[in-house]
């Protein structure tokens, strides 16, 4: 009997916290669900609510008390307007001119422009207007390009990683290809040269050491089973100190001897040598006169257009990456081209300032500085002083372009900062101990009275 009593007085389980949570139906159901439901349609509200009624059920297994179901469903709305949102609008006061994460080089306006007319209708895209027979949808691109570089042909596909795989899936396929150890990259997002060599089908046989490479390296390694000798600009890195590389003039002797071709991928897309930009940047001209057979690079970082990949050299070697079946693969689609040819022909025209990374590069410390003085009037506690930016995007690393920072103090920098980040438009900035910095060498003169206004909504939302 006392056992029988001491059984019926212990504590009942805790039922299960997941049971209290509402279903997706339920959710989509309500008046709430309803109203988004009509604003953003249910597969993406469906698919949000999924999401948060996993991480609700996830803690209250944890023991955490489960949320209300207005709040679950105010987290699937917030959730699904970011992805309904799409790719946004944002306003670039880091200071780095190609910055990756936002998109690299903003497009001039006669590139936009020329993007409209094509996305907006019909195009003359692979039609010949003369023949009315079908043309080479890159033929006027690639024109432009051998005009201003003095290539005799070239090849534009859509990235600069895709107009290198082509090259040495064409040229070098079962073959070896020479690279020096020190030219070994890896590009954004733990892409890395050896991958694309075996992607390519080429063999990979690495020349010298990481810091000294000389020409004896390269003559010792050709062997009849060699295909071409790839030299690569570290773009993204710098090797300094006790170094040694051997220059493509060195290295077009070796390549014509062995009968096989020099390709040089030059990186950022530097058509020649400009003012402002350091003289251990090759450029595209440079690299052919100095023998070069083909040069690879990039269209969205120095060359201030689209996200777009060239290939430029020898008609034979071109005329080879074309026939190719990856050339197919690895095209341009319509709006990318029309930003492209608008791009290069602002270059043709001798109008390359008014490229957005050209104009801004090109403006003075001086005219930053009045600028930031009438932001910073505008800004609580606000200051100005001297600071430096970055190229980025894999472009003339370790070297600094002097710049003006509005430095803004803010008990919460990194919750200012975000607050930036997700207002309307996205505002990225610099943080530091106890303040907000904005360069404004990478925010348009026309857009500074719109950074006024997020900062201060961002201040006053604090």
């Amino acid at each position: 009997m006392v056992q029988s009593t001491a059984r019926s007085k212990r504590t009942p389980v805790p039922s299960d916290r997941r049971r209290s949570l509402p279903s997706v139906d339920a959710l989509l159901r309500s008046e709430a669900g309803r109203r988004a439901t009509a604003r953003f349609g249910r597969p993406l509200l469906k698919a949000s609510l999924t999401e948060s009624l996993r991480a609700a059920r996830a803690a209250a297994a944890r023991g955490r008390e489960p949320p209300e179901a207005d709040a679950i469903l105010a987290n699937a709305v917030e959730r699904t307007a970011r992805e309904w949102a799409g790719v946004s609008e944002a306003l670039n006061a880091t200071g780095v001119l190609l910055h990756t994460g936002l998109g690299r080089a903003p497009l001039a306006g006669a590139a936009v422009r020329a993007v409209s007319r094509v996305a907006a209708g019909y195009s003359d895209l692979e039609v010949d207007r003369s023949t009315g027979s079908r043309g080479r949808r890159t033929a006027r691109a690639e024109r432009m390009v051998c005009a201003l570089t003095g290539a005799p042909d070239a090849i534009c596909v859509n990235n600069n990683a895709a107009g290198l795989l082509l090259s040495l899936a064409a040229l070098a396929t079962r073959r070896e290809v020479l690279v020096s150890r020190g030219e070994l990259i890896e590009i954004g997002g733990e892409f890395r040269l050896p991958e694309i060599m075996a992607a390519s089908g080429a063999k990979l046989v690495e020349v010298g050491t990481t810091n000294r490479t000389r020409a004896t390296d390269y003559r010792r390694a050709v062997t009849a089973k060699t295909g071409l000798i790839l030299k690569v600009h570290p773009s993204n890195y710098r090797v300094v100190g006790f170094t040694n590389t051997v220059a493509p003039q060195e290295l077009s002797k070796i390549t014509a001897a062995a009968g096989i071709p020099l390709v040089f991928d030059v990186g950022s897309g530097l058509l020649e040598r400009y003012p402002g930009v350091p003289r251990d940047e090759p450029s595209v001209r440079e690299a052919l006169r100095e023998g070069a057979d083909l040069v690879c690079f990039s269209g969205d970082k120095l060359l201030g257009g689209p996200q777009a990949g060239i290939v430029a050299g020898r008609a034979d070697l071109v005329a080879t990456l074309r026939r190719h079946p990856i050339a197919r693969a690895v095209r341009l689609d319509k709006m990318t081209l029309a930003a492209l040819e608008a791009t290069l022909r602002l270059y043709a025209s001798g109008r390359r300032d008014e490229i957005p990374l050209w104009s801004a590069l090109g403006a003075s410390v001086r005219a930053l500085r009045t600028r930031a003085a009438a932001l910073a009037e505008r800004l609580p506690g606000a200051f100005v002083e001297r600071g430096d930016g970055a190229f980025g995007g894999g472009a003339l690393p370790g070297h600094p372009v002097a710049s003006v920072l509005v430095v803004v103090p803010t008990e919460r920098p990194e919750e200012t900062a975000a607050s930036l980040r997700t207002g309307r438009p996205a505002v990225f900035c610099r943080t530091g101990d106890g303040v907000v910095a904005f360069d404004l060498r990478t925010v348009a003169p026309g857009d500074d009275a719109r950074l006024a206004r997020a900062v201060e909504h961002a201040l006053g939302a604090r």
